[in-house]
């Protein structure tokens, strides 16, 4: 995910977590996509995702199965 046009934002619920960090997150148009968490989410470690959480997601647009986590509702 290079510039800003090579993804667009989707929400959705996280539904299961995978080995590596990998998410598996189901957006709202039922579409599932493989997910992880941005570098921001990763460093403090403060920040838990766990299935059930409400995300938002930046989807790459070549390849519409994966994505990146960058901001989890409360």
């Amino acid at each position: 995910m290079a510039s800003g046009e090579d993804y667009f934002r989707a929400e959705g619920v996280v539904i299961a977590t995978m080995r590596d960090a990998n998410f598996k997150v189901r957006l709202d148009s039922g579409h599932e996509v493989v997910a992880r968490a941005s570098g921001r989410m990763r460093h403090g470690r403060r920040i838990r995702i766990i299935p059930g959480d409400r995300v938002e997601l930046e989807v790459s647009a070549y390849d519409l199965t994966r994505g990146r986590i960058v901001w989890r509702h409360r």
